[in-house]
């Protein structure tokens, strides 16, 4: 058992410590919550049911315990006074990121039936381009020759993509990013 709380560790330390980062923009910060929320996994890992979403429940911890740390920080810098304007708005800002993550996204069936949503919004050559190349792992090169367009037109299209998925899933993108859906 303790070697499956090894490998689950090591599996998602880094990106649940990122997704950390992210929000409460102090790595050291992001590390400490990190490390208690794998602290209070491993005190329960026995008790988690074999079928139990292991991962959303990391992610929502870690999203909990961010938010804890943003409270207080805008406490302490309203508290303070000396509030630097662009700081205080940039922490808001993540906070009320973190607070849109809510239930819906509690399993990854949620979260790639919202992926593919938002990829079935792509225009259509665009979508053909991006599914090929992420979905079906196909190289640049090979997707330009199969449809007779140049390599830089494939990229150009990824580009679209990615800033079209990223404004359809601009609050819960994160959360993407760390489960490695795409």
């Amino acid at each position: 058992m303790l070697k499956d709380f090894d490998n689950f560790y090591i599996s998602w330390y880094t990106r649940a410590t990122n997704f950390a980062n992210e929000y409460v923009m102090d790595m050291d910060d992001a590390k400490n919550i990190t490390q208690d929320v794998f602290l209070h996994i491993l005190e329960h890992w026995n008790s988690f049911a074999d079928d139990f979403n292991l991962t959303s429940y990391l992610f929502m911890a870690v999203k909990n315990e961010c938010l804890k740390v943003l409270r207080q920080k805008i406490v302490r810098e309203k508290a303070a006074g000396d509030l630097r304007r662009k700081y205080y708005l940039e922490m808001q800002l993540h906070y009320d990121a973190l607070t849109e993550i809510d239930a819906i996204f509690h399993d990854e069936e949620s979260i790639e039936k919202r992926l593919h949503e938002a990829i079935d919004k792509l225009p259509r050559r665009c979508r053909q381009i991006f599914v090929m190349r992420k979905i079906q792992g196909k190289r640049q090169a090979d997707i330009a020759h199969e449809l007779n367009i140049s390599e830089n037109t494939v990229e150009t299209q990824m580009g679209i993509a990615y800033r079209k998925l990223r404004q359809e899933l601009k609050e819960c993108l994160l959360l993407f990013i760390f489960l490695s859906v795409v």
